[in-house]
C-alpha cells in the first residue's frame, strides 16, 4: 500500500510508517492511499465474525492490516490490543468500546465518548500513540508533535502521548475559546513532555501556525516535527473502524445500508466515513452537520467553498466545530477529481488564497452528492439547546452540544432517507456543562474518573499568533521528558 500527496500525483509512493511520522506532505498536500482496499459481502461477513469473536481491537487490527504493509500483522494486533482495552475505555468488554444504541425510531447513537478524555477523538488518538511509540522505538528516533485544537483533539492527543518515550507534544489552542472543562483537561497535565500554548486568535489561526511551522522544511527536519491533527492519515484510518463496527451492530444482513450523521468542523470524522463507503461498507448517506460556522454546509448546498476569516468565525456553544477552513476537505476534492493533483493544487493553493472556489456546474457536485452520498445541514444555538432538552425529556438520553448538532440535522433530513441513521456522538455532556444546564436546568453529573479535574493547577504559555514565536518555544523545549 503506497501513499501519495493530494497535490503531487507523480510522486514516488511512501509507506505507511513514513507518512505516519511526516504529517503534511512536502508540497503542502495531504497523504492518501494510492487506492482504497475493497470489501465485498464475504469480506464484511468475515469481519463480522472477527468482531463477534475478538471485539473492537480484533476488528481494528484487521482494518489496519488493509492499509499497513510495513508493520508485521502480529505487531498490528498488539498495537490494537494496547489501544483498545477496558482499562483505557469505560467499557464492560472489548466489543463495547463503541456501543450503538437505538435512541429513537430509526435514529441510533454510536457512543464514542468512553475513552480517557470522554471525546470521540480518543478512538484515533489511542491508536496513534501506540503507532508512534512502536515506530519510533524501531527506528531509534524521537518525534516533536505540533498540533492545533478547537477543543477535544488537544486533550485526546496529550492523554495518548503523555509520558511516552521519544515524544514531545506542543499543542496550540485558541485562547479563551474552549470550555473550562476542556481547558482543565489539557492545562492540568504536568507531564514534562506536554506543552500547552494559548494563541491570541481562533482555531483557524492555530491551524495556520501549525502549517507555517511545518512548511519550514529545515526547522521541521531539525526538530522532527510530526502531526496528530486529522491531517495525519493514521487518525482517519483508525476512525474507519468505528463506521464498520457501527454498521455491524445496526445492519443484520451484508447488503443492508445504514446512513451516518456526523457533526464536523475539520471534515476528518466524516471523511473517514467516506473512505469506509468507498471501501464497500454499505453506507447510504453521509450527513455533514455544522453549527453556525456553516462553510461546509454552504458548499454541499451550493458548490461554493468560501472559507471565513478569523473575524467571521462565530464563537458558539459547540466550540469544537468553530472552524471555517476544513483541512481534510482537500482529501474529498482529491477523490472527486479522480486524484487530479494539478487541479487540487490550484484549488487549495492559488484559489483558496483568493477567497475560495465554486464547483457548481463542473460535474463534481454530482459526484460528491450522488456518487459519494453526501448531504448536509446546519444547527444554531437554539436548535442544539432545544434538541438536548427534547432528547433528554423524551428519550432519557443526555447528549452534548456537538452531538445535538448531528441529531438535529439528522432529524431534519430523516424523511429524505430510507435507511437507519447513526448519529456519531462526539463527547460526554460534562465537557459542556453551561450549555447542558441551559437546556435541562441542571448541570450534568461529573463521572467519577474526572472528579477534581477543575481544581488542578494550569500549565499553559500565552503566545501571539506568530509562527516564529512558536518555533522559538519548540527549539527551547523539544525533547524534554524523553
Amino acid at each position: 500500500m503506497d501513499y501519495i500527496s493530494t497535490r503531487d500525483r507523480g510522486a514516488t509512493g511512501h509507506g505507511f510508517t513514513d507518512i505516519l511520522l511526516a504529517g503534511l506532505a512536502p508540497d503542502g498536500g495531504l497523504y492518501l492511499p494510492e487506492r482504497y482496499p475493497k470489501l465485498g459481502e464475504e469480506d464484511l461477513e468475515r469481519l463480522r465474525g472477527v468482531f463477534e469473536a475478538g471485539g473492537y481491537p480484533a476488528l481494528a487490527a484487521a482494518v489496519f492490516g488493509l492499509f499497513v504493509d510495513d508493520i508485521d500483522p502480529e505487531e498490528l494486533v498488539g498495537i490494537a490490543k494496547r489501544a483498545y482495552n477496558t482499562e483505557a475505555f469505560a467499557a464492560a468488554d472489548e466489543r463495547a468500546i463503541v456501543p450503538v444504541s437505538e435512541a429513537a425510531p430509526g435514529l441510533f447513537l454510536a457512543h464514542l465518548s468512553q475513552g480517557p478524555t470522554a471525546a470521540f477523538k480518543d478512538i484515533a488518538m489511542q491508536a496513534l500513540g501506540e503507532f508512534f511509540e512502536f515506530e519510533l522505538a524501531r527506528r531509534g528516533e524521537y518525534l516533536t508533535i505540533l498540533g492545533a485544537t478547537s477543543g477535544d483533539t488537544g486533550s485526546s492527543a496529550e492523554y495518548a502521548m503523555r509520558g511516552r518515550e521519544n515524544i514531545s507534544v506542543f499543542m496550540l489552542t485558541p485562547k479563551g475559546r474552549m470550555t473550562e472543562f476542556q481547558q482543565a483537561q489539557m492545562f492540568g497535565l504536568d507531564d514534562a513532555n506536554i506543552h500547552n500554548i494559548a494563541l491570541d486568535g481562533v482555531f483557524d489561526d492555530c491551524q495556520d501556525v501549525v502549517k507555517e511551522v511545518s512548511a519550514d522544511a529545515e526547522f521541521k527536519a531539525q526538530h522532527r516535527i510530526g502531526a496528530v491533527n486529522s491531517i495525519n492519515w493514521a487518525r482517519l484510518m483508525a476512525q474507519i473502524v468505528y463506521y464498520l463496527s457501527s454498521w455491524l451492530q445496526v445492519a443484520a444482513t451484508p447488503g443492508e445500508k445504514v446512513s451516518f450523521s456526523v457533526p464536523t468542523g475539520n471534515f476528518g470524522d466524516v471523511f473517514a466515513g467516506h473512505v469506509a463507503r468507498q471501501m464497500g461498507v454499505p453506507i447510504d448517506r453521509l450527513i455533514v452537520a455544522t453549527n453556525e460556522n456553516d462553510v461546509l454546509d454552504e458548499f454541499f448546498r451550493t458548490g461554493a467553498y468560501r472559507p471565513r476569516s478569523a473575524a467571521e468565525t462565530h464563537r458558539t456553544s459547540s466550540p469544537s466545530m468553530d472552524i471555517s477552513r476544513a483541512s481534510n476537505f482537500e482529501r474529498l476534492i482529491a477523490d472527486a477529481t479522480g486524484r487530479d493533483a494539478e487541479r487540487v493544487a490550484d484549488l487549495f493553493g492559488a484559489r483558496l488564497r483568493e477567497g475560495g472556489f465554486d464547483l457548481s456546474g463542473t460535474g463534481l457536485m454530482e459526484t460528491i452528492t450522488e456518487d459519494f452520498g453526501f448531504l448536509s445541514g446546519s444547527s444554531s444555538h437554539a436548535d442544539r439547546v432545544r434538541t438536548i432538552a427534547e432528547v433528554y425529556r423524551e428519550r432519557g438520553v443526555l447528549i452534548d452540544p456537538h452531538t445535538a448538532d448531528g441529531w438535529h440535522v439528522a432529524a431534519q433530513l430523516q424523511d429524505q432517507i430510507d435507511t437507519p441513521i447513526v448519529c456519531l456522538e462526539t463527547a460526554l455532556p460534562v465537557k459542556f456543562a453551561d450549555t447542558i444546564a441551559e437546556a435541562i436546568g441542571t448541570a450534568p453529573a461529573v463521572p467519577e474518573r474526572f472528579a477534581g479535574i477543575l481544581e488542578a493547577e494550569r500549565r499553559v504559555v500565552d503566545l501571539p499568533k506568530d509562527a516564529e514565536a512558536v518555533k522559538r518555544l519548540i527549539a527551547k523545549h523539544a525533547g524534554e521528558g524523553d
